[in-house]
């Protein structure tokens, strides 16, 4: 289909037109749906041209409305009604001063696999969108974060860029930003200032996933609950990286890292101790269980396969002074254990016998 049939539904609220040719739309293709909230034009051949004629200017009730997979170089005109925006695989150069005005009730924006960068985007450009909560722009050319993020965003996903650098000034503003994602971008430790964090008073989940940190960071968000560091290559834990965090670690991940006992220092961990519910460690270098791990008080996931231990000591994992365990799960598979000689106190303070795995073993066929 290359162009809009004529419809004439005043009560439809829906129509899918993607995955179809359609490459030129005008103003009366929508004239006998006034009623329309949700429109999708994605995988067509809409480009600035099919907009010259602010063709959606009569849907005043529009609230979402798909443009991915099409041609723009620009945001078209749009109704103001709009609360979910999806411009994901276009060819957008630029996002002017200009492009989002009068978006004010706009929630959802998404402005994925575009080529934009940091000095494409107006600082000015999220300035009209007052109340948007979250912004998608995985997949494009960022080195640093875009300035002038709107302070009512709640979560940012940036993964899959060219970022380098986290500034003191790049989430100025975001009071509320609770969900940030920097995955698969070139961050290191060196990369983040000291007072990054500063204005992200309310960030809880962070994600720097498939970086190239050799250490975790320091100076973390204070209200951070989850982190995610798994698949850099991170040597060490330095001491008290944790400490200054409240209410406190809930989750971490670091699988997929260089971690080995001597990076595991004794005082990494302070100050998660009492909150953290996860951790995984799996995919490591270590090879032995490490001695903090029997003083976490709240722990119930412990991943430690993939590692390179050879044998438990005894209370290596459950401390007798440590009562009133929650621990549920372990996993160990994949090490060098002869399973038929680890001490049989190290894992009494399991509340569920069904939780450990030990098997399969490299190197050993045990059954036990």
């Amino acid at each position: 289909m290359t162009h809009l049939p004529i419809i004439l539904d005043p009560e439809a609220t829906k129509l899918d037109m993607a995955d179809n040719k359609i490459k030129s739309i005008a103003p009366k293709d929508f004239s006998g749906l006034l009623n329309l909230d949700t429109l999708d034009l994605s995988k067509n051949n809409l480009d600035d041209e099919s907009f010259s004629q602010n063709p959606l200017s009569n849907l005043t009730f529009l609230k979402k409305l798909n443009l991915d997979n099409n041609l723009l170089t620009r945001v078209p005109a749009l109704p103001s009604s709009l609360e979910e925006l999806k411009i994901n695989k276009n060819k957008l150069s630029a996002v002017t001063p200009y492009c989002f005005r009068g978006l004010n009730s706009l929630l959802n924006l998404e402005l994925e696999e575009n080529g934009l960068h940091e000095g494409s985007v107006s600082p000015q450009a999220f300035r009209p969108l007052q109340k948007l909560l979250e912004l998608q722009l995985d997949n494009n050319r960022f080195r640093s974060l875009p300035v002038g993020l709107p302070p009512s965003l709640q979560e940012l996903e940036i993964n899959e860029n060219l970022i380098e650098e986290v500034t003191e000034q790049a989430l100025r503003g975001c009071i509320h930003l609770r969900v940030l994602d920097m995955s698969h971008n070139l961050l290191h430790q060196q990369g983040i200032d000291p007072h990054a964090w500063r204005h992200a008073r309310s960030l809880e989940t962070l994600d720097l996933s498939h970086n190239q940190f050799t250490s975790v960071p320091m100076n973390l968000p204070r209200p951070l609950r989850k982190l995610d560091l798994q698949h850099n290559n991170i040597t060490q834990i330095p001491a008290f990286t944790f400490r200054h965090l409240r209410p406190g670690l809930q989750s971490l991940h670091l699988s997929h890292n260089a971690l080995s006992n001597e990076g595991v220092q004794r005082y990494s961990f302070v100050g998660s101790y009492r909150s953290l519910g996860e951790l995984f460690l799996d995919n490591n270098s270590l090879r032995e269980v490490p001695r903090c791990v029997r003083q976490f008080k709240n722990l119930q996931l412990l991943r430690l396969n993939n590692n390179l231990i050879r044998r438990l000591r005894q209370w290596g994992v459950c401390h007798p002074r440590n009562p009133g365990t929650t621990l549920a799960s372990v996993h160990m598979e994949n090490n060098l254990l002869e399973v038929d000689k680890i001490p049989q106190n190290v894992f009494t303070c399991l509340t569920d016998a069904k939780g450990l795995v030990l098997q399969p073993q490299k190197g050993h066929t045990n059954n036990k």
